[in-house]
């Protein structure tokens, strides 16, 4: 075969396989086998290791989502947790992070500076409303006992939750009492004098004394009455702490230990005992002092309500100016921490078993009827109040607001938050300030209750059979 016709083949051999006689693929093999044995080595090195720290491995991700949970919980605005009994003496600052930093939540005057305030001269807000008139079976005698007019309220109350107390509310009634005049005149509680909840003349001539006052009750013997903090020593002259209590708490409440002085007190809190309760619904019954403050303290300037599972930690002088002389405002209440909107509201009231799904239905058909919008902000402020804490100046324009929302909640269910927003769109009341969640934890500590309902239910149902 001609040279130039045959190709050359090139085989490297190295010089130690050259030197020994071997072929070029057996150090390879041998390469490769102490890399699978170092392979080997290395992966048993691992499963020791595992099998030595695995509980720091498992720790490891348990800590990384327990600090994520944490951060999560500091930026929520959800309702606070309730804090143990070794806390109530202590003032604990409330902060929230904006921008990167922990700011106050609410920032108060010093005390020096609290003791140094002046109330106001009249109200600060120029509003329509001028005077209220509080409607009564009074005005009307002959109208309201006739025989024929007795056969109407008799069903009329049978079908709703009006009565002597109330009065009785129609819907042209109802329509009427959203209009905003100079005089308005509304149903607003205490309509009878054989309404019911009744108080001692000497527990009116005290609260008629009352210029401002802190308001709570317990009806039905569960709540425990927790002492405020972080008075001023200024203020104690000027504030009154008044606690309703129906008879069935009185009792409950003195079997246990807590009992009364010989001068109605408790700590700091006057005890008001009141009898012969209009409702048989005790959520109803607590709606009479948290919505109708200017009703039971008559001479009061300012009332400040919180729910008995909250013990008040601020001085109250100090709170009416940061959250109404600062703001210029004459009424505050907390935003809801959950959610913004009526309807979303009424299915988590259903769900949560708080109102039946027929009584929410009917109250959020009204609702619709009535034009009520599905927003979560009206007039600007958010649709809705979690009303746990309520600051306000007794003047004719927020009781006006008042008594309209009492009425809506007599008239539908007991859920205030669900009434709110649609006493807000109707009224659209000037001078309404709106605190977050936030600042609510900087003014009471949540310490949950024990409600006892079936002595309660029992009390109220004789009661209520006999007036």
């Amino acid at each position: 075969m001609p040279s130039s016709t045959i190709r050359s083949i090139s085989i490297t051999v190295s010089d130690d396989a050259a030197a020994a006689g071997l072929p070029a693929a057996a150090p390879r093999r041998a390469r490769a086998s102490r890399r699978k044995a170092a392979a080997r080595g290395v992966g048993q090195r691992a499963v020791l290791l595992v099998a030595r720290w695995w509980p720091v491995l498992l720790l490891l991700p348990a800590v990384a989502l327990l600090l994520f949970e944490a951060s999560r919980l500091r930026a929520s605005p959800g309702p606070s947790p309730p804090v143990s009994k070794s806390s109530l003496g202590r003032l604990d600052p409330t902060t929230r992070l904006v921008h990167g930093l922990r700011e106050p939540c609410l920032k108060f005057l010093s005390p020096k500076g609290i003791e140094n305030l002046v109330f106001p001269e009249g109200t600060r807000l120029n509003s329509v409303v001028k005077r209220i008139i509080y409607k009564s079976d009074d005005n009307d005698y002959d109208t309201y006992h006739s025989d024929a007019n007795s056969t109407y309220l008799l069903q009329h109350a049978e079908a709703t939750r009006f009565n002597l107390f109330t009065g009785f509310q129609t819907l042209p009634d109802r329509e009427e009492s959203f209009k905003v005049n100079e005089t308005i005149n509304v149903h607003c509680g205490f309509y009878s004098d054989n309404g019911g909840f009744k108080i001692s003349d000497i527990d009116m001539r005290y609260m008629r004394s009352c210029k401002v006052v802190v308001s709570t009750c317990a009806f039905g013997g569960g709540d425990d009455l927790y002492q405020p903090i972080g008075m001023v020593n200024s203020s104690i002259g000027k504030v009154c702490y008044v606690a309703l209590w129906d008879e069935v708490t009185l009792s409950t409440q003195e079997s246990e230990g807590r009992v009364v002085d010989g001068n109605g007190m408790r700590g700091r809190w006057r005890i008001i005992v009141v009898r012969s309760l209009p409702f048989v619904d005790q959520r109803l019954n607590g709606k009479i002092p948290k919505m109708l403050s200017h009703r039971l303290f008559p001479e009061a300037r300012y009332s400040i309500w919180v729910d008995s599972k909250y013990q008040f930690r601020r001085d109250p002088i100090g709170v009416l100016e940061a959250l109404l002389w600062r703001t210029n405002s004459t009424f505050a209440i907390s935003e809801h921490g959950a959610r913004s909107n009526i309807y979303d509201e009424g299915k988590a009231i259903v769900q949560k078993h708080k109102a039946t799904p027929e009584e929410v239905e009917v109250q959020l058909t009204q609702y619709r009827k009535d034009g009520m919008p599905d927003a979560k902000r009206l007039h600007g402020l958010k649709a809705l109040a979690e009303a746990s804490v309520i600051v306000r100046e007794l003047a004719p324009v927020t009781n006006h607001f008042m008594c309209a929302w009492f009425n809506e909640v007599v008239r539908f269910t007991s859920r205030d938050q669900l009434s709110f927003p649609y006493v807000l769109w109707r009224l659209n009341m000037p001078g309404i300030n709106m605190f977050p969640v936030c600042t609510r934890r900087d003014l009471v500590n949540s310490l949950g209750h024990t409600r006892k309902v079936k002595p309660l239910l029992t009390q109220t149902i004789s009661e209520s059979s006999t007036t």
